[in-house]
């Protein structure tokens, strides 16, 4: 079987970092990811996508990414299923496993990237990561 999920989009909001009883990190965040065609005479339409990430990856996420950054995304998908008050309810979210820089670097610590091609592909300078 297989389940591989690869986004590229932008963050809709700051990750949001909690920490499991077992001391492990788990950060959530949600991806618009623009579709792929137009129709005429209408605007380009979203997904939002909730992604969520564990541990260092998790960490990663929290420390180095911020709302309206360009991120892709490589996971798999999860759904999960739940009852409350008697109503069933369903969720489906992207488990990643890797979260990357896909944009320029801002100006300023915490702005945003922009991307530097309309192609889907980006040049980025990593000279100032810290790996």
């Amino acid at each position: 079987m297989l389940n591989k999920v690869i986004l590229m989009g932008r963050l809709t909001r700051d990750p949001e970092l909690t920490t499991a009883t077992t001391g492990n990190s788990i950060v959530r965040f949600s991806l618009a990811v623009d579709r792929r065609f137009v129709k005429p005479g209408e605007e380009r339409q979203a997904d939002f996508i909730n992604v969520v990430a564990f541990k260092q990856t998790a960490d990663f996420v929290k420390k180095y990414f911020v709302k309206g950054q360009l991120v892709c995304v490589a996971g798999s998908l999860q759904t999960n299923t739940w009852e409350k008050d008697g109503k069933k309810n369903y969720a489906t979210d992207v488990i990643a496993d890797e979260v990357h820089f896909t944009g320029d670097k801002g100006k300023e610590q915490g702005q945003a990237q922009q991307p530097l091609q309309d192609d889907g592909f980006m040049t980025v300078d990593d000279s100032d990561l810290p790996f």
